[in-house]
């Protein structure tokens, strides 16, 4: 995923200065979008999840804990939830996996 992340970036595959940083952070993401899945693994086709919530907190560096910040007249609207974009995906697959987890097993009463 990290040469994903670096092409979606445009920061080019032999610059390997950000690599410890970038997965760190790529890992940091897929923990939380496992959270948000139940403890699920995420699955290879949520991975663009992973990548686009990546860059975003990448490009995040240095303005951690803000919610709006404004330079000059640009201003940047920070969301509360790097994930608050996916939740449509995310229910749509944990709607998926519950369904199919359903056949058979045991009920305690």
């Amino acid at each position: 995923m990290l040469k994903e992340l670096k092409l979606l970036l445009g920061i080019g595959a032999e610059e390997k200065d950000l690599d410890e940083t970038m997965n760190w952070i790529l890992d940091s993401s897929r923990k939380r979008l496992k959270n948000l899945l139940g403890g699920i693994e995420p699955p290879e086709d949520l991975e663009y999840i992973i990548i686009e919530v990546s860059a975003a907190r990448f490009n995040r560096i240095g303005s951690e804990g803000m919610a709006v910040n404004t330079v000059e007249g640009e201003s940047l609207h920070f969301s509360n939830s790097d994930f608050a974009g996916y939740m449509d995906e995310i229910n749509a697959f944990l709607t998926r996996t519950e369904g199919s987890s359903k056949k058979g097993g045991f009920r305690f009463i």
